[in-house]
């Protein structure tokens, strides 16, 4: 009898009792008879049945059961029906691309069918089937619309271009939904960042994050501050209520206390957003880094000298300090298989080049050899002073010369210990990497960097705590390697190595991190 799916079904196995009818939806019946348990179906996977009794919700394997009632599914004719809702950037190019993708690996043919509204279907079947295995339908709104249907049940899958907030989060586990920060409820599916950009004659070529705030919010409102021609700023954002417009008002606005100009032009595509920046030489706008098109953007500098642009290697790295991660939110409930394997596809490698050949940043690991660290060991020289010897930039160079970086950095939630969405999907990613064996007979190096407040000995003895807190996370989570078969070590060299400013809260955000080194 294993169709019990929990510990109340094995007392009522016991007593051998049928549970009363209450004019519901459903009655399952066990094969022999003795057990028979009614309430309304919540859904049915093609697997198990989803129904909410007076015992709670409970899920129930259809092959153990016969269903009786008005609601019951017909097996024979069962077509997965799996909703996404959410953001039209994920929706409109990269998740038909990975549909198209995992119907090609498992020989569906699909079918894309338009929805009043904007919205479309996917529809994937087997050659000579008569109906579909499955319909994807694609609810295409905004991240806050998205994962508000997702928390009140009528979306399967949310699409945001922004991590959960704590009030949504907390929506979540009240509906039971689980912790949406979890991994296995929260996925990062590619790469992206908040890229300022102006039209390809504009003559500025480089601002700080702290004038983008001022720029952003109205403060800033003549392009001579900048360096610029004497012309008003025409600024350009996304629509309000996009995942892409939160994230800028979370990562640029509200660190400096201010809000969103609201003179700005709104623009509910992203696309729709670059078009108007490209075609006006005083605009500024703020775009997801797939969508520049032909806008150029701009590098974000520092007052020290420091200057990171946008492109594939920094948003990987998180060297960026704009980076803004798709994801997909996930309930803490069984959802169909075929929805279930499209969602383990979307981890694996084929997946990674459907991504990147969508003009989207993949998650794939690459090395960036010593030979290619001239900018980041120029910053070191220029920072070392009496507090940081230049000992220590020589055992810098000693331990990292043989060896070459990942991609794959860490960091951290502001004022927090706890590595941040995108740090927390790259420990999941290198912990299946070592389960697989990537890593066998080879070594790795987690390495600790801090910024440059404080004193130097202490900050040498955070970046040290910061990679062992991320080399456990990741041995922790990578439950079936064999970790005999890689060396695996710690280092830190504290402010010896930075990446930006530590004048401004995003430089020394950027400088906290731990990378990964290898040969």
């Amino acid at each position: 009898m294993n169709w019990l799916r929990a510990a109340v079904f094995a007392a009522l196995f016991v007593s051998g009792m049928a549970l009363p009818g209450l004019a519901q939806d459903v009655t399952l019946t066990s094969r022999d008879g003795a057990v028979a348990v009614t309430g309304d179906l919540l859904g049915y996977d093609g697997e198990f049945y989803r129904v909410d009794t007076r015992f709670g919700e409970l899920t129930v394997d259809a092959s153990g059961v016969s269903c009786d009632g008005p609601a019951c599914p017909k097996l024979t004719d069962f077509v997965a029906e799996i909703t996404l809702a959410g953001s039209s950037s994920m929706a409109e190019v990269l998740l038909p691309a990975l549909l198209e993708g995992f119907a090609q690996g498992n020989g569906y043919v699909t079918q894309r069918l338009p929805l009043p509204g904007g919205g479309f279907v996917y529809a994937l079947q087997q050659p000579g089937h008569t109906l579909p295995a499955a319909r994807f339908r694609f609810d295409i709104s905004t991240t806050d619309q998205g994962i508000d249907a997702l928390l009140s049940g009528h979306a399967d899958v949310a699409m945001a271009l922004r991590e959960i907030r704590p009030q949504e989060r907390e929506r979540a586990r009240e509906a039971g939904l689980g912790d949406m920060t979890h991994p296995n409820h929260s996925r990062v599916l590619s790469l992206d960042a908040m890229v300022p950009i102006v039209a390809p004659d504009n003559p500025v070529r480089s601002m700080s994050v702290d004038d983008l705030a001022l720029v952003l919010s109205g403060v800033m409102t003549n392009w001579a501050e900048l360096g610029g021609p004497n012309a008003p700023i025409s600024v350009h954002l996304p629509g309000e209520g996009s995942g892409l417009a939160q994230a800028v008002e979370d990562r640029i606005l509200k660190p400096v206390g201010t809000a969103a100009t609201g003179d700005a032009a709104r623009h509910q595509r992203g696309s729709r957003l670059t078009r108007a920046v490209e075609a006006d030489p005083f605009a500024l706008g703020v775009a997801s880094f797939a969508e520049i098109g032909n806008a150029r953007p701009l590098t974000l500098s520092g007052d020290c000298g420091y200057s990171i642009a946008a492109n594939r290697r920094s948003i990987k790295t998180e060297d960026y300090p704009l980076n803004s991660p798709m994801f997909l939110y996930i309930p803490a409930r069984r959802l169909p298989k075929v929805a279930r394997e499209f969602l383990a596809y979307t981890r694996g490698p084929s997946a990674q080049l459907v991504i990147r050949e969508a003009g989207f940043v993949d998650q794939v690991p690459e090395l960036v050899e010593m030979d290619a660290q001239g900018a980041r060991l120029a910053n070191a020289i220029a920072s070392a002073g009496d507090e940081l010897p230049l000992s220590e930039l020589q055992r810098l160079t000693q331990v990292l010369s043989p060896l070459a970086r990942l991609t794959t950095s860490f960091r951290f939630e502001a004022g927090s210990s706890r590595p941040d969405a995108q740090s927390r999907s790259n420990i999941q990613q290198l912990a299946q990497a070592l389960e697989i064996g990537a890593y066998d007979a080879r070594k790795l190096v987690f390495v600790g960097f801090s910024d440059g407040v404080g004193p130097v000995t202490s900050n040498q003895n955070i970046a040290l705590r910061r990679a062992q807190a991320v080399r456990d996370a990741v041995i922790a989570a990578a439950e079936t390697a064999n970790l005999d078969r890689v060396e695996i070590s710690i280092d830190a060299f504290g402010e010896a190595m930075p990446m930006a400013c530590d004048g401004s809260d995003w430089g020394r955000q950027v400088n906290r991190r731990v990378e990964v080194w290898t040969r």
